[in-house]
């Protein structure tokens, strides 16, 4: 198989099109029509994660951290960057990132954050705004069956935990056909009346060209009439971090060992233990201070990120306890993302977890 298809496979988890403005997921060095002889999954490329990849005879390298995150002007060594390039075209090795795409699906880094703590009712912390449109169409009663059809395999009709929902109701419509028109019912020149189906769905604005083409390619009008509108929605399934619940409230000193030893780290720096127990757990993979507010609106009991700033652990105002777990430690088990993802396709492929620390904090 070819470089797209594996690609392809991490992007029907995590489209590309879900990355943040600033980003630069997908692939970045290569050929996407290459066969894959053997894929190395790690969180970032240095020059022995390369060097570990031709070792092993893999051709395909897919991070979490893309290796380009701006344009490169020059090629000439002097940095690692150009010399990872350098050595990866040199080696016909191709690289793809998946970076702030995965990030913002709850399957997600934040997500497998959450399945290590085995929590329970997982969601979205801060869910994506201004990302959703409604389709309106109409068609003939008997073929709106299979017009819904085709919408939902294109993507419409999602809506949290369900699919396939739609609203349709029934009326008439009315039309005439001039002489340069192919009418599906109807004459030329003659006002028709045709009971049809009002169909309503919604969908991501970034599916709207495929589901799009969807609906001409099923409707028998050959003009069909649609609309597409705009939604404030918040999108509840994309967004940044996670929060859900313990089975059972913990210790607040309990659970910060528990959060060392899962993610093993031998320093997490945190703020004043509140004495309350923990039982909502919020968290986001990275950098993650951003969402402090989100989590102490959503009355989680402590908030697991890295990178925090000194003055914004003053934030929590003894709302919540801060953990910061580091950026590396909470990224952690991306790799076992693409891992799941990949084999669960294609579980006889050569699919190898790279063995190099490229975590570049170290503790004493």
């Amino acid at each position: 198989m070819n470089v797209k298809y594996i690609c392809e496979l991490i992007e029907e988890v995590a489209p590309l099109a879900l990355q943040e403005s600033y980003d630069n997921a997908g692939l970045l060095v290569g050929d996407s029509q290459m066969e894959v002889t053997s894929v190395l999954l790690c969180i970032d490329i240095t020059e022995e994660v390369i060097i570990e990849a031709i070792r092993k005879k893999c051709n395909l390298i897919i991070s979490h951290h893309p290796l380009i995150f701006s344009g490169l002007k020059k090629l000439t060594g002097h940095n690692q960057v150009q010399r990872c390039v350098i050595n990866a075209i040199k080696n016909n090795i191709a690289i793809y990132a998946a970076h702030t795409n995965l990030d913002n699906v709850l399957t997600g880094v934040s997500g497998k954050m959450a399945e290590k703590l085995g929590l329970k009712n997982v969601r979205i912390l801060q869910p994506k705004q201004n990302s959703l449109l409604k389709l309106v169409t109409f068609a003939p009663k008997i073929h709106s069956y299979g017009i819904r059809e085709a919408l939902f395999n294109a993507g419409a009709g999602q809506i949290g935990n369900y699919d396939s929902c739609s609203y349709n109701s029934e009326g008439i419509g009315t039309f005439r056909a001039n002489e340069n028109a192919h009418p599906f019912v109807g004459k030329i020149d003659d006002l028709h009346s045709e009971p049809e189906t009002r169909i309503e769905v919604i969908l991501p604005d970034f599916l709207k060209l495929k589901i799009l083409h969807a609906l001409i390619k099923a409707h028998p009008y050959e003009q069909p009439a649609y609309d597409f509108i705009s939604l404030e929605n918040s999108w509840d399934q994309v967004g940044a971090g996670v929060i859900g619940e313990l089975d059972e409230a913990e210790d607040e000193m309990n659970f910060l060992n528990r959060l060392k030893t899962i993610f093993i780290n031998p320093t997490i720096r945190h703020t004043n233990l509140l004495g309350k127990k923990i039982k909502h757990v919020a968290l986001c993979g990275g950098s993650g201070s951003f969402l402090l507010k989100d989590a102490i609106q959503a009355n989680a009991d402590v908030y697991i990120s890295a990178d925090f700033k000194y003055h914004e652990f003053f934030e929590a105002e003894n709302h919540i306890l801060i953990a910061d777990i580091g950026h590396f430690e909470s990224e952690q088990f991306t790799k076992d993302i693409f891992y799941e993802i990949i084999t669960k396709k294609i579980p006889t492929f050569a699919v190898q977890i790279s063995d190099s620390k490229t975590n570049p904090i170290k503790y004493l």
